[in-house]
């Protein structure tokens, strides 16, 4: 259940209530993939990072170790010992952007496994299964993802049939919450909004799913090749035709930047490869900017990654050590780099919601907007 407690223009500040747990909105989601976030940090690691909900993927954990596997050792909650909300995607946005081969009818689409080749089949009810076994706290609606650029004609065909998947997805959620051996029966469904770049598909979209009254609805399918401000023309216009009452996620997004612009707009979840992914890298966000720790400068620079950082690697560790590790090939420093980017991130979303409890909101955003996004 959503609680909206304040509104700043079209910002939002709430709640959302989850049988594992409240979610304080805005928030970020950690991104989890094959239930562990990459770069050496666990579930564990994850409550002294701020992190409030862990993300994992569907389609990865299909394919290892399987979701009937993880259902047998007591769905993801157990397996991965993390006992917060957990969301698991609906497996769409890699059956289209990881399988070389792949057929898209109106059943589902079959296609090609990334690991071996094999063929694999999945359409909305395959979706809601795998996700069941997964035991997650919120399953998303199996959908089509549309590369931007894409042709009119077929953005509002993808479109037409993946309402029609989520009728699907709705019914066999209920169904599968029935059931007496369901890992957890309160499995809530989100909705997806699609439609590519053309604002006329989005509200349209966005109009025919909040019919569903689901538990939450995200805008999917950006940040998949357009520019940001074609990704916030499209959340302005859609955010008007979004249930007030329920939560709205932004999928993929983003950069510390495209996350406060995102806010901004009325969006109150988001998840992203990005600050792990970097991190392993040797990219650390900061309240400065952006910082490459392979720099040479870092050498003898005995500072933290950010001097106002209470993280506990920068309580700890110098930009120094860490470039050492980086340039002797050690694992500590993705596996640092990494916990710092986290705890950077949730402590964004943090400050987000104190300067809407105080309503500074608007002074946050001008004060850090440009600042967030600079390389230094």
């Amino acid at each position: 259940m959503y609680q909206l407690k304040k509104t700043i223009g079209a910002a939002r500040r709430g709640e959302f209530s989850t049988p594992h747990g409240t979610i304080q909105t805005p928030a970020f989601m950690n991104v989890a993939t094959a239930g562990a976030i990459k770069g050496g940090v666990s579930a564990l690691d994850l409550k002294n990072l701020k992190c409030q909900v862990q993300l994992c993927n569907t389609y990865h954990l299909h394919l290892r170790p399987g979701d009937e596997t993880v259902k047998k050792l007591g769905g993801l909650h157990n397996f991965t010992r993390w006992d917060g909300p957990i969301l698991t995607d609906s497996g769409g946005f890699q059956v289209f952007s990881l399988a070389k081969l792949r057929n898209i009818k109106e059943e589902g689409v079959t296609f090609a496994s990334h690991i071996d080749g094999h063929r694999i089949f999945m359409g909305p009810e395959e979706s809601m299964q795998i996700q069941s076994h997964l035991g997650s706290t919120i399953a998303m609606a199996f959908d089509e993802c549309v590369a931007n650029p894409a042709e009119y004609d077929y953005a509002k065909q993808s479109c037409e049939r993946t309402v029609r998947w989520l009728y699907r997805c709705k019914a066999e959620m209920d169904r599968l919450n029935s059931l007496p051996d369901t890992i957890n029966p309160k499995q809530m469904l989100w909705g997806i909004n699609q439609g590519s770049t053309y604002e006329d598909l989005r509200i349209a979209n966005m109009r025919q799913i909040r019919e569903l009254n689901l538990d939450g609805y995200a805008i999917g399918g950006l940040a998949v090749g357009e520019s940001a401000e074609e990704m916030y023309r499209i959340i302005e216009a859609v955010e008007p035709e979004m249930p007030k009452d329920k939560p709205r996620y932004l999928m993929g997004v983003g950069t510390p930047t495209n996350i406060l612009e995102s806010v901004k707009r009325g969006v109150d979840i988001f998840d992203c490869v990005m600050p792990t992914r970097n991190a392993r890298h040797g990219h650390v966000f900061t309240w400065e900017g952006c910082r490459n720790l392979f720099n040479a400068k870092y050498e003898l620079d005995e500072s933290p990654l950010d001097e106002t950082c209470d993280c506990p690697v920068c309580r700890n560790f110098t930009r120094a050590y860490i470039h050492h590790l980086f340039k002797s090939g050690e694992m500590l420093a993705m596996r640092l780099c990494v916990m710092h980017n986290i705890y950077f991130y949730n402590t964004l979303l943090e400050r987000i919601r104190q300067a809407m409890d105080t309503d500074t909101f608007s002074t946050f955003y001008e004060e850090n907007r440009e600042k967030l996004g600079l390389r230094i």
